[in-house]
């Protein structure tokens, strides 16, 4: 949806609405993938008779339909299809029939046809096609934007540069401002949906167009009244095909980096409506849907580096060792006006969880820091309460995006060591989800499995966790870890099992009992075997830094070697051995770039299952196995994207 921008072509399903309304309304949609089936007027054809009679037409407009027909110019031997450069010529005829025929033609002719977009290009059409959505006419700039929709579409991004350079942002916008029409606002939200897709592009869509598609679409569109306190008045969210568009345009230049990211938490309700959204869907039980998939998206990427980045972090971090919990029993009586802007938490759009089921009672144990006045904004990423948010998508939810995402965003808000971590990091746990998190690491989608991984990891720095994850969810990651004598029910890629490597080291760490957990899990075989055999390099030092843990822990040494092993085993791999990735490349022990969906398709309204060659989240690297009893090797594709190979990893962050 990746980045992980989101979809596919789209251009078969809404092009019959889009781009033909006949006089005689007696045209299926069928036929409008036919070029001869435009029979509004008459066919844009330039050729010198087509000329004659269009030069007739347009000085007896009101003759025009009784002078000739379609059927008549068809029947002239004279008569042919206009090549694509007629057919721009005549994107500026006087009259405006032809003008709409024609880009409707333009938009039928580059459906899946990349090389008619290209001449489209070359041949000047788009600035053309850019200038007619200031038409005053609906029919006019509507198929104009369609064709642009048509052209943005796809992997060649020239076409996308060109609709940039000739002001095509901030036409498309004006466009939306001005037309009510939820066709056109279909289109041109879908046209930027693909312009984002691109990343040089994607500052200019926030420049442009980031107020306007917040108040036009994503506020209206969500049913959010904007006022904590008048909840009751809110209705639910529509899901609309503006708002998908609107949502997935968002998803995608939210990944653009930090200063996409600071613009983003500072466009007023954004944030709000956002969070509305999804508490929306988790009360109406409708969390599968396309719209939340991108909306939780958003707030990943927006919880990205928040413990850096937000105005607050580092007054935070320096008060961070002075915030604690209290016991229920020493609980006070809660203020009458919380942080989330509500003036009890009964009035609190969150506290609505908690009468539909998806809280429980045991975050009142929190002792948080007492506030003046409601958090707006950027402060609504991080505050507790969007835990059981992200639990309940975790809990109901059948979207692997979607799961990935909600684990993605507590895996943010877990990182580092501010106050506000330490808060997510407990409430997570009060709040029964570590249960929850446990249980995805079986999932069979390995985004899921790391991004999960990863959460746990962040969440095991309070301590009180690290002994819950140790218990609980040994035996779950080691189960994901490949073995030298057993392939996993599941194939899971490097990263996703350095991932879960660098999960167990964070849980064994000055943790013995934990340590014994691994040992009785069967997890030194496999750390064994991955050490010695695995020809990924970073996969080969995260098992041996998990095995020197293992061995450093003195009083478990004894069952160590009643076991068979020796300290050999706890070695690390043979120095210089050679060890490539399945692209042939040397495995790199560098930190790289979060998780980041890079979907340049850009917009869709077909379902990612029936594209799934085309999704570049869906392609998962096979294991590829050599039948030699000692000498397994296990060739994968290791793309840096959580790439933690240090003795001592920070906790990591993801964005979509």
């Amino acid at each position: 949806m990746h980045v992980i921008s989101s979809g596919i072509a789209t251009e078969k399903s809404s092009y019959p609405e889009a781009a033909i309304h006949s006089l005689s309304a007696s045209k299926s949609c069928e036929e409008v993938m036919t070029p001869h089936s435009y029979d509004d007027l008459f066919e844009p054809l330039p050729n010198a008779y087509v000329q004659e009679l269009c030069g007739i037409q347009t000085l007896i407009p009101q003759k025009r339909m009784s002078i000739l027909s379609l059927d008549t110019i068809r029947r002239d031997p004279r008569w042919r299809d206009p090549n694509l450069k007629e057919v721009i010529m005549m994107l500026g005829h006087p009259v405006d029939a032809v003008k709409s025929n024609a880009a409707a033609y333009l938009q039928h002719l580059c459906y899946e046809n990349d090389k008619v977009k290209q001449d489209v290009r070359q041949l000047r059409g788009i600035p053309v096609l850019v200038g007619l959505l200031d038409h005053p006419k609906n029919e006019v700039h509507r198929k104009a934007c369609g064709a642009l929709r048509n052209i943005s579409f796809g992997k060649d991004h020239l076409n996308k540069v060109a609709i940039n350079n000739c002001d095509g942002i901030p036409a498309l916008l004006r466009l939306l401002r001005k037309s009510s029409d939820m066709e056109v606002r279909e289109l041109v939200t879908g046209t930027l949906w693909n312009l984002s897709s691109h990343e040089p592009i994607k500052m200019s869509v926030i420049s442009h167009g980031l107020q306007t598609l917040t108040e036009e679409i994503i506020i209206p569109h969500s049913g959010w009244k904007g006022d904590h306190s008048s909840h009751s008045a809110s209705r639910a969210p529509d899901w609309t095909i503006v708002f998908k568009n609107t949502s997935g345009c968002l998803r995608n230049v939210s990944s653009d980096g930090a200063e996409a990211r600071q613009r983003l938490r500072e466009c007023e309700g954004l944030v709000g409506t956002l969070l509305y959204v999804l508490h929306s869907a988790v009360v109406k039980k409708d969390t599968n849907n396309k719209s939340v998939e991108n909306c939780v998206c958003v707030l990943r990427n927006l919880s990205y580096h928040v413990h850096k980045e937000v105005p607050e972090a580092k007054k935070s971090h320096s008060q961070a060792g002075n915030y604690g919990f209290k016991s229920g029993s020493h609980q006070k009586k809660k203020d009458k006006t919380d942080c989330l802007g509500g003036r009890s938490a009964k009035e609190d759009w969150f506290s609505l969880a908690r009468r539909h089921g998806t809280s429980d009672k045991n975050y009142s144990a929190l002792d948080m820091p007492k506030c003046s006045r409601p958090m707006r904004g950027v402060e609504l990423l991080y505050q507790p309460e969007v835990v059981r948010l992200y639990l309940a998508l975790l809990k109901h939810s059948q979207n692997q995006y979607t799961l990935e995402a909600a684990a993605g965003a507590l895996q943010n808000l877990c990182a580092g060591h501010w106050a506000w971590s330490n808060y997510i990091r407990a409430t997570v746990r009060k709040e029964k989800g570590l249960p929850v998190l446990v249980e995805l690491l079986h999932s069979d989608a390995d985004k899921v499995v790391r991004a999960i991984a990863i959460a746990l990891r962040n969440l095991a720095i309070d301590q009180r966790n690290k002994d819950l994850i140790g218990s609980y969810a040994m035996r779950g990651l080691v189960g994901n870890l490949p073995s030298g004598q057993q392939r996993p029910a599941k194939n899971l890629e490097g990263d996703t099992v350095v991932a879960v490597l660098n999960t167990i080291h964070e849980v064994i760490k000055d943790n013995l009992e934990n340590a014994r957990f691994l040992v009785q899990g069967q997890g030194i075989q496999k750390l064994v075997a991955i050490n010695r055999t695995s020809q990924c390099v970073r996969e080969t030092r995260a098992a041996s830094h998990v095995l020197q843990t293992v061995w450093a822990h003195k009083d478990l040494r004894q069952t160590l070697v009643k076991g068979g092993w020796i300290k050999s085993h706890f070695k690390p791999g043979v120095p210089g051995q050679s060890k490539r990735l399945k692209n042939g490349k040397p495995g790199s022990d560098d930190i790289a770039l979060p998780l980041m969906e890079k979907n340049q398709d850009g917009y869709s309204t077909i379902e990612r299952l029936d594209r799934a060659v085309d999704e570049p989240c869906q392609i998962i690297e096979q294991e590829v196995f050599q039948a030699v009893s000692d000498k397994r090797h296990f060739i994968r594709n290791s793309r840096p994207a959580v790439g933690l190979v240090e003795r001592n990893p920070q906790p990591l962050d993801s964005w979509v």
